[in-house]
């Protein structure tokens, strides 16, 4: 009895498969749909051409071609009076009054920021400051640090130089040179 029901159930899925079904349109009715879709392009180009040929045609949607993609040949795009969306808001609002934009090492007063590490024996050098709140800070000769106009001069291997510019109580500006040294250990 075992063996006859996997038998029976082989000589069902013959039998069914064995039909002829036929699930799509034979050649004869594809044939046909394909000329009426041909022939329905064919009198939209002629609907097109016509309305191309006409005064005035061109500034119309779509052009002298139509369709989806085409392009107005009337259109070009003016950038005058308008936002350039890749700059940032805070940058636009703060020289529309006359303030220049400071980064965040700027905020601090030199006293304030640590050097971690230094690379120093390499073309550009560069140094790893930290701010108070423990965010660290690539800077490299040329970067603005401090809140008195500090500019970085100099990187060393244990040291970053740093000039600063004073303004003393007569008004005159004074330079003034800070050594900045990584910390060698908690005791000083």
């Amino acid at each position: 009895m075992r063996r006859a029901i996997p038998l029976i159930v082989a000589l069902v899925l013959v039998a069914t498969g064995c039909e002829k079904r036929t699930a799509g349109p034979t050649v004869s009715e594809y044939r046909q749909k394909r000329a009426a879709v041909i022939a329905k392009h064919k009198e939209r180009r002629a609907k097109l051409a016509e309305s191309a040929t006409k005064p005035g045609a061109e500034g119309q949607r779509g052009g002298p071609h139509g369709g989806f993609g085409a392009v107005e040949r009337s259109y070009g795009y003016d950038a005058t009076g308008k936002r350039d969306p890749f700059r940032s808001f805070i940058l636009d609002r703060l020289n529309e009054e006359g303030k220049q934009a400071k980064g965040p090492l700027e905020e601090y007063d030199l006293s304030q920021l640590a050097v971690v590490g230094v690379v120093w024996d390499a073309e550009r050098p560069r140094a790893l400051v930290e701010d108070p709140s423990g965010r660290g800070y690539v800077v490299q000769e040329g970067t603005a640090m401090g809140k008195n106009e500090g500019r970085v001069i100099t990187i060393n291997d244990n040291l970053v130089l740093v000039r600063e510019t004073y303004v003393d109580y007569v008004g005159d500006k004074t330079t003034k040179d800070i050594p900045m040294r990584i910390r060698q250990g908690r005791e000083g």
